[in-house]
């Protein structure tokens, strides 16, 4: 998550959506008051800043809109653009189990994922009972619900949905990718008939938000 008095924007870092990719493109033109929560080099030397800060929920890179009041009042969200990146859920989720593969710590997700194919991770209770429990608004909501006029960037399509950040920010925003699981590239092998149709109703709210679909190209 980054909150730029400066510069007026607040940017939500949803996981697996190329959030730290973007979180380092635009740290590389940070202004001295910029807040950044993170594991981004920058952030990691700005984490002393943190300590004296309030915050109503957990400030970690994953940070919600209602976990920030208290460093960002309720009241003073309408003067930031707030802006987060989003994925097709189909091509996330396939993304995530292999990322959890590869981690270490100690958090029933990461064991789940390194003790169970693809099939049994996603239709595991605890998996989407998560998937449910956290679509993409949910991020940009404040303490008392309230969707705050986000603007949602697709992954699949950041030239055209990075045009209004772009021009709030004044400049041009290049991700580099990075993070990337070791996966086969095409998320649809993943699936069967029974499994794609899952994931269509667990995350039903976000495939019709955004238009996403099964059988898309990317």
């Amino acid at each position: 998550m980054i909150i730029s008095p400066g510069r007026g924007y607040i940017f939500v870092h949803i996981p697996k959506t190329g959030g730290t990719a973007m979180a380092l493109a635009l740290e590389a033109r940070a202004k001295a008051d910029d807040i950044l929560i993170g594991d981004t080099p920058k952030a990691q030397r700005r984490k002393r800043r943190l300590s004296g800060l309030a915050p109503a929920g957990r400030l970690w890179k994953h940070s919600t809109l209602a976990d920030i009041e208290g460093v960002v009042p309720r009241e003073d969200f309408s003067r930031y653009l707030v802006w987060t990146l989003v994925r097709n859920p189909w091509d996330r989720i396939v993304s995530y189990y292999h990322w959890l593969r590869e981690q270490s710590f100690d958090h029933p997700a990461v064991g789940l994922a390194r003790s169970h194919d693809f099939n049994g991770f996603l239709n595991a209770p605890q998996t989407q009972a998560a998937l449910k429990a956290n679509p993409y608004d949910s991020y940009l909501r404040d303490g008392a619900g309230t969707l705050r006029d986000p603007v949602f960037v697709r992954l699949e399509h950041l030239d055209e949905d990075l045009k209004p950040v772009e021009a709030h920010l004044g400049f041009a925003i290049t991700p580099d990718r990075i993070n990337e699981s070791k996966r086969r590239s095409d998320w649809r092998s993943y699936y069967s008939e029974a499994d794609a149709a899952l994931v269509g109703r667990v995350c039903a709210a976000d495939i019709a938000r955004f238009g996403y679909a099964f059988d898309a190209e990317s």
